[in-house]
């Protein structure tokens, strides 16, 4: 299937990992198995779709991972029997698909092109709010409420006196949360916290 160049495989289990790679090179997909989040960050990337095994955490740690690289790929999480609140929070966790374990060549290839093709249909945006909400969760509750002042246009001295707190303190936690957010202005700033639909 020519939309796939590269698919990253990541699943701790390497008995299923070398299964699902043998499935998807009978397939003529080109895989890259990791046994999770770490080793991919080792030898990072240039492209590729992540074909994810939904651990606790293991989509987040990607998510952060991939923050961090400034690069994005598409997610599709997978388990065996996976139940409707399981799917919904890895789709909310930044997943674009979800796949149920054990599938056969024909399906996981037509699964990988969809996925592929609603991951450039979303466009940027998509991906974009998911790795600023990853960004944002770095923040704590007080970087937070100062970043929501600023993407609402108040000074220092006006979220000073809405969080009851002096103007230099506020300066503090800007300095802080642009630092966190690896925002170089203020308006690097008020992007992200819009892209993480922390503003309307």
């Amino acid at each position: 299937m020519d939309l796939i160049s590269n698919l990253i495989l990541i699943d701790s289990d390497s008995r299923r990992r070398a299964g699902i790679s043998h499935v998807l090179s009978a397939g003529n997909i080109h895989v890259e198995p990791f046994e999770n989040v770490s080793e991919l960050a080792a030898s990072w990337p240039r492209s590729g779709v992540v074909l994810i095994h939904d651990e606790d955490g293991a989509i987040e740690d990607l998510i952060e991972s991939m923050a961090r690289h400034g690069d994005w790929f598409p997610i599709i999480a997978f388990s065996e029997s996976p139940d409707a609140p399981r799917i919904v929070q890895a789709i909310l966790d930044g997943a674009i698909d979800y796949i149920a374990w054990p599938i056969s060549p024909e399906e996981l290839s037509q699964n990988l092109g969809k996925a592929i093709i609603r991951a450039e249909s979303l466009g940027n945006a998509k991906l974009r709010e998911v790795m600023s909400r990853a960004r944002v969760d770095r923040l704590t509750r007080r970087e937070r409420e100062v970043l929501g002042g600023v993407a609402s246009g108040l000074s220092n001295r006006l979220i000073g006196e809405k969080l009851s707190i002096s103007p230099r303190t506020v300066e503090i936690h800007r300095a802080n949360m642009l630092n966190k957010l690896g925002a170089n202005h203020t308006s690097d700033a008020i992007r992200i916290a819009i892209e993480a639909a922390l503003v309307n």
